[in-house]
Formats: structure tokens, sequence, C-alpha cells
């Protein structure tokens, strides 16, 4: 197994490790699943940047990196479901474009068509982090301050950040998402028609 596919696995061990301290009561807690999150983000690009590097790209590889970065972001924002942090629909349309373009890509693949992520699904895949480390800083800030000493108009401000920056990450989940399906529609229609 090479050291990307290591990495691949360490995330979505991390990704487990962190849904757990986010339901955690306390400061600590909280903080840990912050610095676990970050960590898990930069295994995200160093696994890639070490299988170009390294020449070491493997199918198991190819197949464990998207699931790893899957099971982290829908991980962590199911956890802030259980929260009441953010509505559920919100990340059931994020879910649902994952799942229909994973699910897509893995029927190209099996007749050897490979459907390359593109711009859109960077941008898409940036603001779930960025949005995920707001989401982190807020409660960090509500754990710091405690319900008794934090202002309610500060807390309800925090409440609206937390809900901009979700709003930013559907629109862009569903950008991506129509962009991917118009981008590829001719290979896509070829694929289904054979």
């Amino acid at each position: 197994m090479t050291i990307p596919t290591k990495l691949s696995l360490l995330r979505i061990a991390l990704a487990l490790l962190i849904v757990f301290l986010v339901t955690l009561p306390g400061l600590v807690a909280k903080g840990a699943a912050l610095g676990c999150f970050v960590v898990a983000s930069l295994t995200d690009w160093l696994d890639g940047w070490l299988a170009r590097r390294w020449h070491q790209t493997s199918a198991l590889g190819a197949l464990l990196d998207p699931i790893a970065d899957k099971v982290l972001v829908l991980g962590v924002f199911l956890a802030f479901v259980q929260l009441r942090l953010i509505p559920a629909w919100m990340v059931l349309i994020v879910l649902l474009r994952e799942l229909l373009i994973t699910g897509v890509r893995l029927f190209a693949a099996s007749r050897q068509i490979v459907l390359a992520a593109a711009t859109e699904g960077k941008h898409k895949t940036v603001s779930q982090m960025a949005t995920i480390i707001v989401i982190f800083a807020v409660l960090i800030v509500r754990e710091w301050m405690a319900p008794r000493s934090l202002d309610p108009g500060v807390d309800a401000l925090l409440g609206w950040v937390i809900l901009g920056c979700m709003w930013m990450t559907v629109v862009l989940t569903l950008i991506s998402g129509v962009s991917f399906f118009f981008r590829h529609r001719a290979v896509l229609w070829d694929t289904v028609s054979r």
C-alpha cells in the first residue's frame, strides 16, 4: 500500500474522530476537532501531491481519495446538523450532488472513461472546507464565552455567519454539479446510449 493511499485511510479515521469530538461538550473537544480537521484537510492535498511526485498513483488510491474527502466533509456537516447548527436540507443538497456525481464517475470509469474534476469542483471543495472551519471557529467562540456571557446579538450574528457560509457552499455545490453534467453531456449521452 502506497503512502498516498495510507494518507487517504488516515483521513477517513480522522473524519470519524472529528465527528466524535465535535459532539462532546467543551472548548478542548471543539479545539481538538478543529485541529484534526485541519490535519485531515492537509492530507487531502498531500496525498495527491505525493502520488504525482513519487508516481505512486494506484486504482485503490484513486478510489479511496474521493471517498475519504466525502466521508470527511459529509461526516462533519452531518454532525453540525445533529448539533442544530446548520439546516439538514442544505446538507442533503451537498450529499445528493456528491452521490450523483460519484455514481456517474464510477459508471463512466466502468466503461474506461475518465471524467476529470474541473475548477468549479475545486471551488466547491474549498468553500466546503472554509465553511467547516468557520463553523468550528463559531463553536469555539461559543464554548469559550459560554452561553451566559455571550451577548445574544453577537450569538445571533454568529448564527447568520454560519448560514451565509452554508448558502455560499450550497450555491457553489449546485453550480459545480450543473457544470459537470453540462461539460460532460456528450460523453454521458454516448455512454448511456451504448
